[in-house]
């Protein structure tokens, strides 16, 4: 039967022909406004046979744009329904090639599959709400900082991701965000434009990776010391850090006086590369 990405009747229509149904625990919720979808392909700004990697395609309401536009696609979707779907619309599409199961759990593979000279130029997803920052979180802490990434996602998240020091929404992920890469809400988008409607409003945020970022093999370590370092956002940095690695405490007081910082500074207020440059004086003193 032909799917009309454009209406709801005619998804729930297909749906039920398939034998599938919407499943809450993934987030599923389709992008029906066709002028979002091409305005959205149109943020994703890549050009012609330019390589993407789409996670959660669903249907394939974006997937469909993506091949008629003629790039090579992998997508990865969780849904075992969705993912049978999926090969029935496109699997005879030479471009097309389908990853089935947890992103988190299957793109290293598919990445050390591809080998270095075919890796995609763009991640790209409708993310579900329930899975997006750890999503962000294994790309960015992964060795490998794609060439660009564009997800839609919750605009709660959105905030937290392009969050500045001392404002309400930074925390440990806005710095692991802005530490690889330069992060920014491009646009929103309202719930109706989604079947079925979500309760949140959504949107469009790009990663472009830093010129300097927090070199691929110290990621981790820096992530460990920050997510301490905002463990509890009524304490000083230097009360968090005694609860994760004393004994860094012992010099952490001279590294803030060089970074003409006071000594009850909290890491909320704090940017990105001061809490690098901090990070890595202590670690060199431990070492």
């Amino acid at each position: 039967m032909n799917l009309n990405y454009d209406s709801p009747a005619s998804i729930m229509e297909f749906l039920e022909a398939e034998g599938l149904a919407m499943s809450k625990r993934f987030g599923q919720n389709f992008l029906v406004d066709k002028n979002a979808r091409e305005r959205l392909y149109k943020a994703i700004g890549i050009s012609a046979g330019s390589k993407v990697w789409e996670i959660g395609p669903g249907i394939g309401s974006i997937t469909s744009l993506l091949l008629d536009h003629r790039h090579p696609l992998k997508v990865f979707e969780i849904d075992h329904g969705f993912a049978r779907v999926l090969r029935s619309l496109y699997g005879s599409n030479p471009l097309f090639a389908l990853e089935e199961g947890d992103f988190l759990k299957t793109w290293e593979k598919a990445l050390a599959a591809e080998g270095t000279g075919s890796r995609p130029d763009v991640i790209f997803g409708n993310l579900p709400y329930n899975a997006a920052l750890a999503i962000i979180a294994e790309l960015l802490e992964h060795p490998w900082t794609p060439p660009d990434i564009v997800f839609t996602v919750q605009k709660e998240a959105a905030r937290r991701i392009a969050a500045k020091p001392g404002t309400k929404d930074y925390s440990a992920f806005s710095v692991l965000c802005s530490s690889v890469c330069r992060p920014e809400i491009l646009y929103d988008i309202g719930a109706s434009a989604f079947w079925p409607q979500p309760r949140v409003v959504s949107s469009v945020v790009r990663l472009t990776p830093r010129p300097d970022p927090v070199a691929a093999s110290d990621r981790l370590g820096f992530s460990r010391f920050v997510r301490a370092g905002f463990s509890s956002r009524r304490k000083t940095l230097r009360n968090n850090l005694l609860q994760w690695k004393a004994s860094w405490v012992q010099t952490l007081d001279q590294e803030l006086a060089k970074l003409n910082l006071p000594l009850d500074v909290r890491a909320e207020a704090m940017g990105p590369e001061v809490l690098a440059s901090l990070y890595f004086s202590l670690a060199k003193d431990s070492d």
